[in-house]
């Protein structure tokens, strides 16, 4: 078992959450009540990491986080990070192709509160902050934790687009999903299979807990 693997794959998911989270309440929750023109275009782009390829996906954002680029000599200047082949660069690769998993769940879920809920909170005096904590989040919670959850189980499973713009560096880049790859390359079926159990394992209990929260909120509301 590569535990190190483990550990930098559940680091990544958990960081990735913390990120993606607040922006995708916010997007989430403009898509499910704005009327622009241009919302289907960000809905649009809120699906193509969904659509792309992941390798395709994973080369256009080496190529944009290179140390020749604008962003990668930025980051290397400013911050002293480097972007590429790095555990800053799965992050952020990592909070890209996971938008719509965590950005349409919570547009559903603010699209499902009927509108009257919110007018009767701004006439009761409440002010937009106030109803999205008080009113809105309560009922949208179940949709938020199917985010959360499909987040965390779709970054431990993530190879194309990991692997493109991390490459294979143990204790830095090294997912547990590579370390499988790896085992199966060096014909290692034994390790291949303890690993891959253990990431089938933490995913359906992730999903299951999700369910089993999921119908208690509904039961209480």
């Amino acid at each position: 078992m590569d535990w190190q693997a483990l550990r930098l794959s559940l680091e990544l998911a958990g960081v990735t959450l913390l990120l993606l989270l607040p922006l995708s309440l916010l997007l989430g929750r403009w898509l499910a009540y704005t009327s622009q023109r241009f919302k289907p275009l960000v809905e649009a782009l809120v699906l193509l990491p969904l659509v792309l390829p992941p390798t395709v996906l994973g080369y256009y954002l080496l190529m944009a986080m290179g140390g020749s680029t604008p962003l990668g000599r930025w980051a290397q200047d400013t911050l002293g990070l480097r972007l590429s082949f790095s555990f800053p660069a799965l992050v952020l690769a990592s909070v890209v192709f996971n938008i719509p998993f965590m950005v349409q769940p919570i547009q559903r879920a603010f699209e499902a509160i009927p509108r009257q809920l919110s007018e009767a909170a701004a006439v009761s005096g409440l002010g937009r902050w106030q109803t999205l904590l008080w009113v809105e989040l309560p009922l949208a919670w179940p949709g938020l934790l199917s985010a959360l959850v499909l987040t965390f189980v779709h970054t431990l499973g993530e190879f194309g687009v990991v692997l493109m713009v991390g490459g294979n560096i143990p204790g830095e880049t090294r997912t547990l999903a590579i370390a499988i790859y790896d085992r199966v390359q060096a014909f290692d079926l034994a390790g291949a299979d303890r690993m891959a159990a253990l990431l089938l394992l933490i995913s359906v209990a992730a999903v299951v807990a999700s369910l089993v929260a999921s119908a208690r909120l509904t039961r209480r509301r």
